[in-house]
């Protein structure tokens, strides 16, 4: 079928909008798989380079004890940091797309993915869940 002469449901507003739908709620996956990768591989690593301080914690907790493992273990404290810092924008970040909408430059965005999703066809990895379901 040449490309000229594709179905209405490709030039069709409201399939549009369910497919940007469908790309924005693959994006939140997408994100949340990441933050679980993290707290999954990067999280475990740096808390078994702490586990004499945690032990430490667990008899005496001080804040002084966390600040000098994390003190200490520079490379478990960025890790660590970083899975905190992944969570936490990734839960701002859905939250707002929940409270107020997807911003106006998002949705731009999102929409020229689907173009561009549409214009390669079927090879594309995301075609099967963004434009044929």
């Amino acid at each position: 079928m040449a490309q000229s002469e594709e179905p209405n449901i490709y030039t069709n507003d409201q399939s549009l909008a369910q497919q940007v739908q469908r790309l924005h709620q693959l994006t939140v996956y997408g994100r949340w798989l990441f933050v679980g990768f993290l707290w999954l591989t990067i999280a475990p690593i740096c808390v078994w380079n702490m586990r004499g301080e945690i032990a430490l914690w667990q008899q005496y907790f001080t804040w002084v004890a966390v600040r000098y493992g994390l003190f200490y273990h520079p490379l478990s404290a960025i890790g660590l940091a970083f899975c905190i810092g992944m969570t936490a924008s990734v839960l701002v970040w859905q939250s707002r797309n929940i409270l107020l909408g997807l911003p106006q430059h998002e949705k731009q965005r999102l929409e020229k993915q689907v173009f561009q999703i549409r214009k390669q066809g079927s090879t594309h990895p995301l075609w099967k869940w963004v434009i044929n379901n």
